[in-house]
């Protein structure tokens, strides 16, 4: 998979995958006229092929197997297991493709709104393993906007234990991957796009539209 990888403010990094199926998968995301059923299985598409990314670096070590014709060696995922957090309600709409590659991962679950007025972040649902530290985390959110919200997810996850944290969105801002690595310059983030801006309502131009109204049909 062909992506392009820039490093911001520390060892913080940002990958915006560059491969054709991203980039048809998430033009068809973006058109208005997208069904609900077909933006549930655009997101899911999308979700496992930024997954490939986001999991790239994790550790893995030789071991001997046997075949039905002979031993030989093979590749296996060593060193720290997973934690899948959603960020709720978008955020759930991409869980199963994770977890469909990482079955044995540990799932939890970060509940924020954001104040439409002050665009502030609002806690109500907190729900993570209680090993964080032992765990490379995910955070799932489609949508990178403002980075308050997800900023407040990954310190919650910190708070917890966690000391390895990723964040797979769909699209983002340069202004949320500005927030997130101003606070939280450890923090590496895979999307499917980086688009030009924030309007004055703090959405994403030109973005999608609402992802979890978009997923769940709400509006």
């Amino acid at each position: 998979m062909t992506s392009t990888e820039t490093t911001l403010t520390g060892p913080g990094t940002v990958t915006e995958v560059k491969h054709p199926l991203v980039a048809h998968k998430l033009g068809l995301l973006r058109e208005a006229s997208t069904t609900t059923q077909m933006f549930r299985q655009l997101v899911s598409e999308l979700t496992l092929l930024l997954t490939y990314e986001a999991t790239k670096a994790l550790g893995d070590e030789e071991i001997e197997v046997e075949t039905p014709l002979e031993r030989t060696t093979a590749r296996r995922i060593s060193g720290k297991k997973v934690a899948v957090c959603p960020i709720l309600r978008a955020g759930v709409g991409m869980l199963d493709s994770v977890l469909s590659l990482i079955p044995g991962a540990r799932v939890g679950f970060i509940g924020l709104y954001r104040n439409e007025e002050t665009l502030e972040p609002v806690e109500y649902y907190v729900k993570v393993p209680d090993d964080l530290a032992e765990r490379d985390v995910i955070l799932l959110d489609p949508m990178l906007a403002t980075g308050n919200s997800t900023a407040a997810a990954v310190a919650t996850v910190k708070a917890g234990g966690a000391t390895s944290v990723r964040l797979i969105a769909l699209i983002a801002a340069p202004e949320g991957i500005a927030r997130i690595h101003r606070d939280h310059p450890d923090v590496s983030i895979v999307v499917a796009a980086i688009d030009r801006e924030l309007n004055e309502k703090g959405y994403i131009v030109p973005g999608l539209g609402d992802a979890g109204d978009r997923l769940y049909g709400t509006k």
